[in-house]
């Protein structure tokens, strides 16, 4: 239940990110830094993360609450372009890595969604998402965040 306390606190985030995912033809990267800072719900049971990317002018808000019952993840992410909430990712940690999965659509089509959390340290983490639209036969990389920690919760 205690899987995400690594990230409680504040981060500075540099991202790496397909501009278009699953696109034809060759990805082009982008780069842009961003910040978060993610607070503890629930006794540790749950967190809440805020994040702002200054150079695109967009925020993002991560909700994830431990299932009980199920005793997994469950990862509800919104942006602030669209103001909707995403079908959640589902996953848990082994060791220093966390794998969640989901299904959401790209450009109109179903596909599974992967994120991978890295705790790599007490002041360093990294997330990856990639996406599959061919039932997870193979996968594109297409998003990678680095954080870098700035700040503990309270400090």
């Amino acid at each position: 239940m205690d899987d995400f306390d690594f990230l409680h606190g504040s981060w500075d985030v540099a991202s790496r990110r397909l501009t278009t995912p699953l696109g034809s033809g060759p990805g082009t990267r982008g780069e842009f830094p961003g910040h978060a800072m993610v607070r503890p719900l629930f006794g540790g049971a749950g967190n809440i993360d805020e994040i702002t990317f200054p150079t695109l002018g967009r925020q993002g808000v991560t909700l994830r609450l431990f299932d009980r019952e199920t005793e997994r993840w469950p990862l509800h992410r919104s942006d602030s372009r669209t103001g909707r909430l995403d079908p959640p990712v589902v996953g848990g940690f082994t060791g220093g890595r966390g794998d969640f999965h989901g299904e959401d659509t790209c450009h109109g089509r179903p596909i599974r969604v992967h994120f991978a959390w890295y705790r790599l340290g007490p002041d360093t983490a990294r997330r990856e998402q990639g996406f599959s639209a061919d039932d997870g036969r193979s996968w594109e990389l297409n998003w990678i965040m680095g954080l870098t920690r700035t700040g503990r919760v309270g400090g």
